[in-house]
């Protein structure tokens, strides 16, 4: 289940932007944090964008990689039952003004626990049941351009780190079968964590009997340490009381 050369990164860093006033001091653009956090220290609000930063960024543009299917589920649950260490996602959509993006459509997909994507379990080695939409989905942003996303922490698959791959979509419609549809992509990219983090969840079950070996950030193929504007979310919690992910995405719209 390796990445083939279409999983290769296809756009470099963007443009710094700087942010003024008001718009500053809402938006959080860090880089990640990597700690076995307390649980008390894990529940930030996810309503809200975090503290104040001098200058936004649009995050780098990346391929949707081989594993991506059409007519994501609108949801704000995407986990399906699938076992692992929850994750929770706060995801902040930002336009080339520094400015939060309501009603955009962000859109999620990654392996579960031992490393299968949905609509191709098997491509890693594992035996299990595929429904072709488990860890998949996507929700429209808040008023104050907030995706949240319930999930687990992914696994990994061959040559590939963990990561979640992500789209953010404006001027979509909501469709009857719960699906979505029209509207134009502003951003490709993938989400990434910092590594010793992964290293702790590694050895929780099921992620330990996951077969494959492992590659780590730095080793990744597509990550290029770039921090926060190249997907590194910032990341705090512990793997027993579960993992809240948030990052803000500068697109381009």
């Amino acid at each position: 289940m390796t990445d083939t050369s279409e999983d290769a990164r296809s756009v470099g860093r963007r443009t710094v932007l700087v942010a003024t006033g008001t718009t500053a001091a809402a938006l959080a653009v860090g880089a990640a944090v990597s700690t076995e956090a307390p649980a008390a220290s894990a529940a930030p609000n996810l309503q809200q964008t975090a503290a104040a930063a001098a200058v936004c960024s649009l995050t780098e543009e990346m391929t949707k990689g081989p594993y991506y299917l059409d007519g994501a589920l609108v949801r704000t649950n995407i986990t399906e039952g699938k076992s692992g260490i929850a994750l929770s996602l706060a995801l902040t959509a930002v336009n080339s003004a520094c400015t939060v993006i309501p009603n955009a459509l962000v859109e999620v997909w990654h392996a579960d626990a031992l490393g299968e994507y949905s609509g191709y379990v098997g491509n890693n080695g594992h035996s299990e049941s595929d429904d072709g939409t488990f860890l998949r989905g996507g929700v429209l942003t808040n008023s104050s351009g907030v995706a949240n996303i319930t999930t687990i922490y992914p696994g990994w698959y061959r040559g590939r780190c963990i990561h979640i791959h992500v789209k953010v979509h404006t001027g979509v419609t909501l469709t009857s079968d719960g699906s979505f549809s029209g509207g134009t992509t502003v951003h490709t990219g993938q989400l990434f964590i910092n590594e010793s983090i992964t290293t702790a969840v590694a050895k929780v079950s099921p992620y330990s009997t996951n077969t494959v070996t492992r590659t780590t950030l730095s080793g990744d193929s597509i990550y290029d340490g770039g921090g926060a504007s190249s997907g590194l979310m910032t990341v705090t919690g512990s793997t027993s009381a579960g993992y809240t992910g948030t990052l803000t995405l500068g697109v381009s719209s």
